[in-house]
């Protein structure tokens, strides 16, 4: 099998992680959902939908067929979002190079897949469904990044985890880049509950840094300031731990690294954050006014005009610490915030006065 490589999901990362692979000579085979943005990217050259203003190479080509882009790849990259991406993987079940094995595949998706046992990672979760060859050899990818800045060559690191060592250094060294630096893991567990965990922490410090600008302080008392933040990012991050301890985590120096404290620092505090942007758009816009829950605003996500994924990860990180029994103060606010039992004030003074 030639080195040819397969996309499915052509929203900005995946198709950032497409160009970035394209420009090293590969042929990249990338599935889209929607005609119009496979008709951008083959006869444009971009895609203007999400990742707008980014000339992509020849060779990346684009499909609305996912088996025909899955098909005999060597490398196959899930890239749909986590409420997707079950559905995605169910399209190419039947493939053959997929049926036999032969082709290694990664993930990028961030985020839990709900299932009648509740909130599942998303490795564990699609290991049910594919076939046995895949057990314990999926390779996870995450870190601190932003399709904005990969598709444009800023220096950028990720993690690839796996429990095969050799798959994780196969990624490892399609997606390197003297502009993209590529690490390996064994941390599977770890790394997912960091990728999916941070979007929702990035919520509440998306609502914090709105109550901080000066068009949000007429009627709000000015307490919080740059300390505050640190201090809700610095608490977030002991959550996102305790979470991943609870399910699994091996290695504590995963939360320290690129993949936990990295991975969170960027989502929180990049102007290209779309659940930060969705925290402040809850203070600024008064966003949530139209929606009823936590449930309503998941149905009716694509009314949003984005995907604030830490929506969804507040409802199941929300779930898993009443599971495993954890208190999570800022995931269990954000979650309330989100459900329309309290307000964004009510949240921050209870969290902070709990603190103290």
């Amino acid at each position: 099998m030639t080195t040819n490589v397969g996309i499915l999901g052509a929203g900005a990362w995946g198709t950032a992680v497409a160009k970035v692979i394209a420009e090293k000579g590969i042929p990249v085979d990338i599935w889209s959902h929607e005609e119009s943005t496979a008709e951008d990217i083959n006869q444009l050259h971009e895609n203007r939908r999400f990742l707008p203003e980014v000339r992509l190479p020849e060779n990346l080509r684009a499909s609305t067929d996912a088996e025909a882009v899955a098909n005999g790849k060597e490398f196959l990259i899930l890239a749909a979002p986590s409420l997707y991406l079950l559905d995605t993987v169910k399209k190419i079940l039947s493939v053959p190079s997929i049926m036999e094995g032969q082709t290694t595949i990664g993930v990028i998706t961030k985020g839990f897949i709900p299932t009648k046992k509740g909130p599942r990672l998303i490795l564990e979760t699609l290991e049910d469904y594919l076939p046995g060859f895949y057990k314990h050899s999926l390779v996870y990818i995450a870190g601190p990044s932003h399709a904005e800045e990969v598709s444009r060559g800023k220096i950028t690191g990720l993690i690839a985890a796996s429990e095969s060592a050799k798959h994780s250094i196969r990624f490892r060294d399609l997606l390197r880049t003297n502009r993209l630096l590529v690490f390996s893991s064994f941390d599977v567990k770890g790394v997912q509950v960091a990728a999916a965990s941070k979007n929702v922490v990035a919520i509440a410090f998306g609502m914090l840094d709105a109550l901080k600008t000066e068009a949000c302080k007429k009627d709000i008392e000015d307490m919080f300031g740059d300390g505050t933040e640190s201090l809700l990012l610095a608490a977030g991050l002991n959550e996102i731990q305790l979470l991943g301890r609870a399910m699994g985590a091996t290695h504590p120096e995963t939360f320290t690294s690129i993949s936990g404290v990295g991975d969170l620092d960027v989502t929180c505090r990049s102007i290209f954050g779309r659940n930060r942007r969705f925290g402040r758009e809850i203070i600024e816009k008064d966003i949530l006014a139209s929606f009823t829950s936590i449930d309503d605003i998941i149905e009716r996500i694509g009314e949003i005009g984005y995907l604030p994924e830490g929506v969804v990860a507040a409802k199941y990180v929300y779930q898993l610490a009443e599971q495993y029994k954890l208190k999570m103060p800022i995931s269990q606010g954000v979650y309330r915030i989100l459900n329309r039992e309290i307000g964004p004030l009510d949240f921050l003074h209870t969290f902070i006065k709990d603190l103290g």
